[in-house]
């Protein structure tokens, strides 16, 4: 069932649809929202797209990783700081399967490893409204490693577009894996949807809707710098958001790289 976004969240929407500037903090940043079914291609302002300007040391500090993470408050209400792992983590995602290449994906999307580690920094918001979690990781990887696990991310509609799955309990789930456009920002990018649907029989759920997580992933490269990003809820998943954090995190980065200083 469709859900009335609250007041501030459609504020929020109607600003990246239009290309509006979002000011956070000290920074003004000017975000679009793309299309969001394939095989659309979204677009951006050109200067969105440019690589983020290098400093002195390609390893930001721990300070600097901090700074560049993404708020509740980029996103506006009803995003809040998380208040611990959403319930779907254990019960659905956690699964495997028989098939390496899938196996791997659900493995790295429960372990929040999609481009391998270290995470310098971390933060998880959640919108109790959607009953949706977003995490947004800053990874230490290098370049040349996060840009492999990229090419890798984009075999997956092929290579994982719909298959079985096992989750815990012996649930048995019915996973699909397609292309999700992101803004074009950074240096590469690569974004999925993942849709985990519980197989109930008629006297598990009479007459009831499946239940489904459905996961919005995105995994971006500017300059030296990555982040990962996963934004899940029970049946959807707030794709605005997800698309504004793509946005925002491009910049936040670029801002503290040009700055080369931790930004109040």
């Amino acid at each position: 069932m469709a859900r009335t976004a609250p007041p501030a969240f459609t504020l929020l929407l109607v600003a990246v649809a239009a290309v509006a500037t979002v000011t956070t903090g000290c920074a003004t940043l000017g975000l679009e929202h793309p299309p969001t079914a394939a095989p659309a291609t979204p677009t951006v302002a050109r200067s969105s797209a440019r690589p983020t300007a290098p400093t002195t040391s390609p390893v930001l500090t721990e300070a600097q990783a901090r700074a560049a993470l993404i708020t509740e408050t980029d996103l506006g209400a009803p995003w809040t700081k998380t208040q611990g792992a959403a319930t779907w983590r254990d019960g659905i995602l956690k699964a495997t399967t028989s098939t390496p290449d899938c196996r791997r994906l659900l493995d790295a999307l429960y372990a929040e490893e999609l481009l391998g580690g270290p995470a310098r920094a971390v933060v998880g918001l959640d919108d109790p409204d959607a009953r949706a979690q977003l995490r947004y990781q800053l990874i230490g990887a290098r370049p040349a490693d996060v840009d492999r696990r990229l090419a890798w991310l984009k075999t997956m509609p092929q290579k994982c577009a719909r298959f079985a799955a096992e989750a815990t309990g012996d649930t048995v789930l019915d996973v699909q894996v397609s292309e999700l456009p992101l803004p074009e920002v950074g240096d590469v990018r690569q974004g999925l949807r993942v849709t985990l649907t519980i197989w109930a029989t008629a006297e598990e759920n009479p007459g009831g809707d499946p239940t489904a997580l459905t996961l919005d992933v995105a995994a971006v490269r500017a300059g030296q710098d990555a982040f990962v990003l996963t934004n899940g809820g029970l049946n959807d998943a707030p794709n605005a958001a997800t698309q504004a954090a793509v946005q925002l995190g491009v910049r936040r980065l670029a801002d503290v790289r040009q700055q080369g200083k931790v930004r109040v």
